[in-house]
């Protein structure tokens, strides 16, 4: 049964010669399975902490609950608000019944997608341990079961909990071998009080904190944790808000929190592992950073790129005080010091200057080894990938081999998104990715490669079997094969 017959989406589709694979669509689950599944895992007493964690996370409904002057004063964060589709009420039903969604695959221009859970984004940052893993298995045994009979087409993704790495192994244990389920997502960072703040003042704890990002500076060693992706052959995707960051606090403006906070977000843990090592370490992992785009990423891995090139061992002896001519820049303060003698010795108005460093501590570059600048290129470029959605034009530079470093094609892959405020009309998106196309920006190559080819090279990365059984899976053997 087609819903709308001939969509743009359709017929962009009918072009191709090769699968579209969406690798960020969304579900909104249904409330009523949640609960149960919850009270299931947790007991019916779970329900409350529920509640009430869901109304002191970072992204609060206090908003509401508070006047003008209220919100001033505590600096409450206008947070996501009208953020489904409605009207569109057929886009939303497919939303929620997963049997719904597989029979509009075709109409959407997809063959297969990737479906992650609408309602994990603040259940998985939880303060409460018990809330927060009950929460997460409950979403994990709901997708297991109403997605099971839509397996040719549609993949669910488990979430996993990272407050700690055993948790964070427990889950990934039971998904994989109970669940059998073959994707992941996990959070991008765990916030963490600032001991030496909240010993001071405890009631400070929800203001004063860090953002752990797993790879840098970490409160625990999380190889365990890529180990075991490794073993169960998962790649680790990572779908956190960044809102409530830095400047990202408007009291009054949603637009204002939203735009850049996926990047931002995503930036942090990929800079985290990357100068962490992980990939120098792992040289196998993958790791998918999601509806965030590219553009971060290509700025990262230039900005990588030219802090190593000032900023290595050897290059730091350019900045080494140790070097400063004193009697060169006295000399030259004598002759040109234009007014400037009145203020003392020259010698002692650069003291300043001498500070020192722990010679041990001058490579900030030394977990990941880099020696040279294609080190960079090699363990930045295949192991990480950008999830990108339809509107999103900066899509195509990722694939600009002229303008990025060492000709680097970044691996950019499709993220419909559906199940969002920004999409609201499903048929459109895979006609609106293809757009670039038609405009010139992208070439059919680069689209393929975007929609198909990335993909493949992801998910298959760590499980060659992740397609099997689908509709994709003779194309996919076909991609793998050469």
């Amino acid at each position: 049964m087609a819903f709308v017959q001939n969509s743009k989406s359709a017929e962009v589709r009918s072009k191709l010669n090769h699968p579209v694979i969406d690798s960020d669509g969304h579900s909104l689950d249904y409330r009523p399975a949640l609960i149960d599944h919850l009270k299931a895992v947790g007991g019916p007493s779970i329900l409350g902490r529920f509640s009430a964690q869901l109304a002191g996370t970072q992204m609060d409904p206090a908003w509401y609950r508070l006047d003008q002057k209220g919100r001033r004063e505590i600096r409450a964060l206008r947070t996501p608000w009208w953020n489904v589709p409605t009207k569109n009420t057929l886009d939303l039903s497919t939303s929620i019944i997963p049997r719904l969604l597989r029979e509009r695959l075709d109409d959407i221009g997809l063959d297969f997608s990737v479906v992650y859970a609408g309602g994990c984004l603040l259940p998985i940052h939880f303060d409460d341990d018990e809330v927060r893993r009950a929460v997460c298995r409950a979403i994990n045994n709901l997708h297991a079961e109403v997605f099971a009979e839509c397996a040719d087409r549609i993949t669910p993704v488990a979430v996993v909990p990272m407050n700690t790495p055993a948790e964070a192994i427990e889950e990934l244990e039971y998904v994989v071998r109970e669940l059998k389920l073959k994707t992941i997502l996990m959070p991008s960072f765990v916030r963490r009080p600032i001991a030496a703040i909240v010993r001071k003042n405890p009631e400070a704890a929800a203001y004063a904190n860090w953002m752990d990002t797993y790879g840098i500076d970490s409160e625990y060693d999380y190889d365990p944790v890529w180990a075991k992706c490794l073993e169960l052959g998962v790649v680790p995707t990572f779908h956190s808000h960044g809102m409530g960051w830095g400047s990202r606090r408007s009291i009054s403006n949603y637009v204002y929190n939203h735009i850049g906070h996926f990047g931002a977000a995503g930036e942090a843990i990929c800079k985290s592992l990357f100068l962490g090592g992980v990939t120098r370490r792992f040289p196998k992992l993958k790791f998918a950073f999601l509806e965030g785009g590219v553009g971060w990423g290509r700025s990262l891995y230039c900005d990588l790129i030219g802090h190593w090139e000032k900023r290595n061992r050897a290059a730091m002896e350019n900045y080494n005080p140790a070097y400063l001519d004193r009697e060169l820049f006295a000399s030259l303060f004598e002759r040109f010091e234009g007014g400037l003698a009145k203020y003392g010795d020259p010698r002692d108005g650069i003291d300043f200057l001498g500070i020192g460093e722990d010679r041990e501590a001058i490579d900030e570059f030394e977990r990941c080894g880099i020696e040279r600048k294609q080190d960079i290129r090699d363990l930045f470029v295949p192991h990480f990938y950008f999830g990108c959605e339809a509107d999103d034009p900066v899509t195509a530079s990722a694939f600009d081999a002229r303008a990025n470093p060492f000709g680097a094609r970044l691996g950019a892959i499709f993220g419909s998104d559906i199940g969002h405020w920004d999409v609201p009309d499903m048929n459109d998106v895979t006609a609106e990715a293809y757009e670039l196309v038609e405009k010139g920006v992208m070439k059919e190559e680069d689209f393929r490669d975007f929609v198909f080819g990335n993909p493949v090279r992801l998910w298959t990365a760590l499980n060659p079997d992740f397609f099997k059984g689908t509709v994709v899976e003779d194309q996919v053997a076909k991609i793998l094969a050469t």
